[in-house]
């Protein structure tokens, strides 16, 4: 019992060495463009470089938790790529949920392990009803990533969760109103019947007098009513 636990320690502390012989400061995101509170820890390590260091790890739900309360914004992002999806429990999406600091972070969380559990859609319904502006923006980004890869999903699913982005498309914060647009343009562009329902969608939200919701608007039906995207949907 004793041993595990020391062979625990190390692959935490190895990881935690790897990531800061990855470092580059020259690299650095600005922390105002990703919403990174200025006091977090960032190494610059680029996304595709901590993919390769994923791999090499595999699946380890017990190092991702270790990692998510390190503080480094990076062994965050590399946190979401080695979590189990099965071992999540809603509870410890909400945790994980309730401490994002950054849109990046966020987004991966979504991508690479939460639309693989069991409450994807729980959670969709729950977040985007919460005030905190990444818990919000996750229940969106959620909404987004499940639409692009949930690809068995019935379009009366996706036809129930168009609502909800018609009643959050008021929001201001540059960081939620860019989610809401994803999570509309992702399930517009399923299929022809979607497209349909999202565009009337957008059209509603446009004539509102908010500066959000005319953006939300007019960039998505840019996108859905495009010839691009017209012309995939019927082929």
């Amino acid at each position: 019992m004793f041993h595990a636990i020391i062979v625990f320690a190390m692959n935490y502390e190895e990881t935690i060495k790897q990531l800061q012989e990855l470092a580059d400061p020259d690299k650095v995101p600005g922390a105002d463009r990703y919403g990174i509170k200025p006091d977090a820890e960032v190494l610059g390590i680029r996304v595709p470089e901590l993919r390769k260091l994923a791999k090499e790890i595999k699946k380890n739900h017990d190092l991702a938790e270790q990692l998510w309360t390190s503080g480094i914004h990076e062994a965050r992002l590399l946190a979401t790529m080695i979590a189990d999806p099965k071992q999540f429990t809603p509870e410890s999406m909400d945790a994980w949920a309730e401490t994002f600091d950054a849109w990046d972070v966020c987004d991966q969380a979504c991508i690479n392990a939460f639309r693989k559990t069991k409450f994807p859609y729980e959670k969709v319904l729950d977040w985007t009803k919460r005030d905190e502006q990444f818990v919000k923006r996750a229940g969106f980004a959620l909404m987004a990533t499940l639409a692009v890869h949930d690809k068995k999903a019935a379009d009366v699913l996706f036809m129930g969760l168009l609502p909800i982005i018609d009643r959050e498309a008021d929001d201001e914060r540059n960081f939620v109103k860019k989610a809401v647009n994803w999570a509309l343009r992702q399930i517009g562009k399923r299929n022809l019947t979607l497209n349909a329902e999202a565009i009337e969608v957008a059209e509603r939200i446009a004539e509102r007098e908010s500066k959000a919701a005319q953006w939300i608007a007019s960039d998505a039906l840019r996108e859905l009513q495009s010839e691009k995207v017209q012309e995939k949907l019927r082929e």
